[in-house]
């Protein structure tokens, strides 16, 4: 099989499910497809919104506090920053032991078949958690992906949001951490860029190493605006802030 990595899902993280999950649906166009029982075991609820082939996931804890990871996460960081990104390969196994191999730990692995995953820790990540996985049968962008529900596709919507392009990450030193990333993910980092066929990480300046935001093609700028506004989500420019990371939207 032909090596392959592309962005599969973004996961956010809220001390609740709402109304976060009715917020992002309504500013953004976007429709929910599934809400994963498997997560209940991690002591998380969660829902997953297609934006195009690319899912945008948020988990919430059952109960306050840092009974679960995405707990402690939330009273680490205030809640700012994203939670995870998940990408698509050939052989997450292989991709993990290439991460083992230049000191970032696997964390977790999850199997449920066709679905296989290899989630690396945060700690030797930086910023946040990676995932690396492959559902048998689905090397076309738009086949069987599990996490996502049995008919995610009928959900994608693109008469607001048309594409997430692009993902923000802060350090203290973003051309180290872009490098780091681009090691780990064996694509390359250009600069402070690490390009993939369907989305690119782009490392910026900051106090802190989060993901910070996430730019979104839009069809029109001024109505998922106006909805952030009427949703009462701080607004700035062409931005606005919603789960712990900003949103930013070009045309």
């Amino acid at each position: 099989m032909a090596d392959y990595m592309r962005l599969r899902q973004i996961c956010l993280v809220a001390p609740q499910l709402a109304p976060v999950i009715s917020d992002m649906s309504a500013i953004m166009g976007l429709d929910v497809c599934y809400r994963d029982g498997n997560v209940a075991k991690y002591g998380l609820e969660n829902a997953l919104l297609p934006v195009d082939t690319i899912l945008l996931e948020v988990v919430a804890p059952f109960e306050p506090g840092p009974g679960t990871a995405a707990g402690r996460f939330i009273e680490k960081t205030g809640g700012r920053g994203g939670y995870m990104a998940i990408f698509a390969c050939e052989d997450p196994d292989a991709r993990g032991a290439k991460a083992n191999a230049i000191g970032v730990r696997t964390a977790n692995v999850i199997t449920h078949a066709p679905y296989h995953g290899v989630q690396l820790h945060p700690r030797d990540c930086r910023a946040a958690f990676i995932e690396f996985n492959h559902t048998d049968g689905s090397d076309d962008i738009l086949g069987p992906y599990p996490p996502a529900g049995p008919d995610w596709q009928n959900s994608i919507r693109k008469d607001t949001t048309l594409a997430l392009t692009e993902v923000e990450m802060q350090s203290p030193e973003p051309l180290a951490l872009a490098a780091h990333w681009g090691r780990i993910l064996g694509v390359a980092a250009d600069g402070a860029i690490v390009k993939l066929p369907n989305s690119s990480f782009r490392f910026v300046k900051g106090e802190a190493e989060i993901m910070s935001g996430l730019t979104f093609k839009v069809a029109d700028k001024a109505k998922v605006l106006d909805a952030a506004k009427a949703r009462g989500a701080a607004v700035s420019g062409d931005e606005f802030f919603l789960c712990g990371v900003t949103f930013k939207l070009t045309a």
